[in-house]
């Protein structure tokens, strides 16, 4: 007991209460300053920094008006459109307003000098107030902070990027696959999920072109990657696209269609059925006559109507065989339709045939739709011959 007590007196001593308050100062400060970076906390740190620099910027332009203008007000103004919500934004241009008012009485009328506050000076002041005052109302309407809204929009382009890559595949296959947004931006209309089923017998692959291109198309094929990523290998295969179809109709889309085409290919065999909705028809390569051939199968846009349906292309892929899969913005444009597209397509793909196509989904949409303002999507599923395979 007595040992008891003096633990309890040593712990009561003057340093470990400074301690103690100490440590939860700084848990405290911790915590506000990560709520704070993810938009939860208060903006009060960063009010009351701005508007020290106020007085700061009023002095330095009564000192010497040439060299910090009144105008430099603006850089508080831009900086708490910002950082701070709407309800901060007003006091501090209450207080910008201020010293710009005491920054005319002291330095005196504007026609008496220069470097004085002039009308001019006034409506920039006001302007940026204004426009920092509608990024400062999008910011709380959207939830996001500026500190956060671009790394949420790296975090989705990385999800979109996770969510198209392809599994790997066992010894004598090869795939690739290939994506460029329209207009150079790292959001796409165009998505591929893929999976193993069928205790990694089975891979099913599905390509969907969203209406729309770029960052418009992105958000709803981000929406529709993660449906079609649940989706698939829930289902049997004849299920997924009427599945997929049913989706689509319940989000009632103003713009809410889409293509897509499933391939469900059995890595043992070489078989496979390729489901279609209104997608551009695959072409399958034959090693042995050298010849593309179009693989065509039946089914509707998804996302128009109620109980489509949607007939599969059969198919067998041998050694040496390759299937490419792709979307219409590799092949048509407003100058070219998709029979020329095609033809240019397997055209440059030849070039491939003898050295193998490993690489060469990327080198293809740089050839065939270099400058094309629309989203592109290329994929190549390839079976290695007995040559291809020893070289690897």
């Amino acid at each position: 007991m007595a040992a008891g007590r003096e633990r309890r007196a040593a712990a009561e001593t003057f340093t470990a209460r400074l301690k103690k308050q100490w440590h939860r100062a700084r848990v405290g400060v911790r915590r506000a300053a990560v709520d704070y970076f993810r938009g939860d906390g208060s903006d009060w740190i960063a009010l009351a920094g701005l508007l020290l620099t106020v007085p700061l910027i009023a002095a330095g332009t009564l000192a010497n008006s040439v060299w910090c203008s009144p105008s430099a007000l603006c850089i508080p103004i831009v900086a708490g459109g910002l950082l701070l919500r709407p309800a901060s934004l007003l006091g501090l241009y209450a207080a910008a307003a201020t010293a710009l008012i005491v920054e005319a009485v002291q330095l005196g009328p504007y026609t008496e000098g220069v470097a004085r506050v002039t009308p001019g000076v006034v409506l920039v002041v006001a302007a940026c107030g204004f426009f920092g005052l509608l990024v400062a109302q999008f910011r709380s309407r959207v939830g996001v902070p500026w500190r956060r809204g671009g790394t949420m929009l790296f975090d989705l382009r990385e999800r979109i990027r996770v969510q198209s890559k392809l599994p790997k595949l066992p010894t004598g296959w090869h795939r690739e696959m290939a994506l460029r947004p329209a207009g150079g931006q790292s959001f796409s209309g165009d998505f591929v999920v893929a999976a193993r089923t069928n205790g990694g017998r089975t891979l099913e692959v599905v390509l969907t072109d969203v209406s729309g291109k770029g960052m418009d198309a992105g958000s709803r094929a981000l929406l529709l990657s993660g449906a079609f990523g649940g989706l698939l290998g829930s289902l049997p295969p004849h299920d997924f696209l009427p599945a997929a179809n049913g989706y689509l109709l319940r989000q009632d889309w103003d713009e809410g269609f889409a293509t897509s085409i499933h391939l469900v290919l059995d890595l043992d065999s070489g078989d496979y059925e390729l489901y279609s909705a209104g997608h551009p028809p695959g072409l399958q390569l034959s090693a042995g006559s050298g010849r593309w051939e179009e693989k065509a199968a039946d089914g509707p846009l998804l996302g128009v109507y109620d109980g489509a349906q949607f007939d599969p292309v059969k198919g067998s892929l041998r050694p040496g065989d390759v299937l490419m899969l792709f979307t219409d913005g590799l092949v048509e444009t407003s100058d070219r339709d998709m029979v020329e597209g095609i033809d240019r397509l397997t055209g440059e793909a030849d070039r491939y045939v003898a050295g193998g196509f490993h690489g060469a989904a990327w080198h293809l949409i740089e050839a065939v739709a270099k400058d094309v303002n629309d989203d592109r999507a290329l994929l190549l599923i390839c079976r290695e011959g007995p040559t291809a395979a020893a070289a690897r």
